[in-house]
């Protein structure tokens, strides 16, 4: 076991089960605020009020939806399978709460007179840990939408379950370049890895790659496929209520949670104080500070997730799958040898003998190459649209299935004709017309 490592293992246990009961209350109120802060900064994007009843600024809203869905009527399909039926969302929600338990909010502090650090414990595989922990709510997901019996929810859960293994091949290969750079996959040394400067900037691609990836990773908006309406109704959960939907809600918010624990851990210097305040007050990484920054950092990502949903359309889910397969992982492939090759560099001394710049530099110079190719491929080119004109002008085969006509020079685009409304006096014009040429 590595030095940094040492610390953990050796707290009694009230300490472990006061850390593990914190880690337990503090996910759940911070469900309870996140679904309260989307539905507030959305209705600001909206210019709509929000919740602003239940309590201060409506913030027992969220508490009073709670309570209202844990007491309406919990319905079993009748083709449903009832033990997996019922399994399905504590298999979700039970990882959701695991992942957690490697995650750093701050440095060793006196914990109600005992030296600990602030995290309930630590592993020299702690990151993959957290990626095969997560990866487990896919199965229940899956058996979710199969269990219900119904075809639309069979449909949801497939998606889903496509949709997240996809992305967390994207995930983990974003995570990799992280890996090599800090030579350590413990959450604890990678954190301190970044005291000087964090992989956010470093590793770019990285960490562009893996801020795409956990929008699809947890189904939210623009990547909210599995939870099509127009298509699927309400996704994989589309036959549950009361308690078991309420499970499927909650670790939604957490993996949102979790997912933006892990970005500030491995790309923002975890619970290291921002903008070098450090520099300046030398106690800002001692004590209960940090946990001020992390919580900061961690609600910075929540808020992206927010502005996403308010913001784009949803994606066809053709699109979506393609930009994971063929744009995300081949940039990630060319990314983690481009890090290899820097890191192997400076091992041998390349850099040392006369070679010019910086690793950190070309390190750099290439990952702001590589995130403008990532962006260049979000631009529509011509040739799709000639594909769509095609397709629009093609002909069904005879026998096939009754088509409506297309209009005349091919579909409409750009804004809808504005609505004109009649008018009472334009109902009398035409009365007084009609009546005109009938005595003619």
């Amino acid at each position: 076991m590595s030095e940094s490592l040492s610390a953990f293992g050796n707290d009694p246990w009230w300490v472990i089960g006061l850390k593990a009961l914190l880690i337990f209350v503090v996910l759940v109120l911070l469900t309870l605020f996140n679904i309260w802060w989307e539905r507030r900064v959305v209705a600001r994007m909206q210019h709509r009020i929000g919740p602003n009843v239940h309590g201060p600024f409506g913030l027992l809203q969220s508490l009073a939806d709670g309570v209202k869905l844990a007491f309406k009527e919990d319905l079993i399909p009748k083709a449903a399978d009832k033990v997996v039926f019922i399994l399905a969302p504590v298999i979700v929600v039970v990882p959701a709460f695991v992942t957690f338990s490697v995650i750093p909010f701050g440095p060793e502090v006196s914990f109600f007179g005992h030296q600990t650090p602030l995290q309930l414990t630590d592993m020299p595989v702690a990151v993959l840990f957290v990626m095969a922990i997560a990866s487990i709510g896919i199965y229940g997901i899956v058996l979710g939408g199969w269990s219900s019996g119904s075809t639309y929810s069979l449909l949801g859960g497939l998606r889903s379950s496509a949709q997240m293994i996809s992305y967390e091949v994207a995930m983990g290969l974003a995570l990799v370049a992280v890996f090599m750079y800090a030579g350590s996959m413990s959450t604890s040394e990678i954190v301190a890895a970044q005291d000087d400067l964090w992989f956010g900037l470093i590793l770019l691609p990285s960490f562009v790659i893996y801020a795409i990836a956990m929008v699809g990773e947890t189904n939210r908006a623009p990547f909210d496929l599995p939870e099509a309406e127009g298509e699927l109704v309400g996704g994989f959960h589309t036959e549950y209520s009361s308690l078991k939907f309420a499970l499927f809600f909650l670790a939604e918010y957490i993996n949102m949670a979790t997912v933006s624990a892990l970005a500030a851990t491995l790309f923002l210097g975890g619970w290291h104080a921002p903008f070098w305040i450090d520099e300046v007050w030398a106690g800002a990484n001692e004590g209960y500070w940090p946990v001020l920054w992390f919580f900061g950092k961690v609600f910075f990502f929540i808020f992206i997730f927010i502005w996403l949903r308010g913001s784009l359309p949803r994606l066809r889910y053709d699109q979506f799958m393609a930009f994971g397969w063929k744009r995300l992982i081949p940039i990630s492939l060319v990314w983690i040898v481009a890090v290899a090759t820097m890191r192997v560099a400076r091992n041998e001394g390349v850099f040392d003998e006369g070679f010019s710049g910086n690793p950190q530099f070309w390190l750099i110079l290439v990952g702001v190459v590589l995130v403008v190719l990532l962006l260049t491929f979000l631009v529509p080119d011509k040739g799709s649209k000639e594909g769509d004109d095609e397709l629009e002008t093609a002909t069904p085969r005879t026998g096939g299935f009754p088509v409506p006509p297309m209009p005349a020079g091919g579909a409409v685009r750009g804004a809808a004709a504005p609505l004109v409304f009649r008018t009472a006096q334009d109902t009398v014009s035409e009365s007084v017309r009609d009546s005109g040429v009938s005595n003619g």
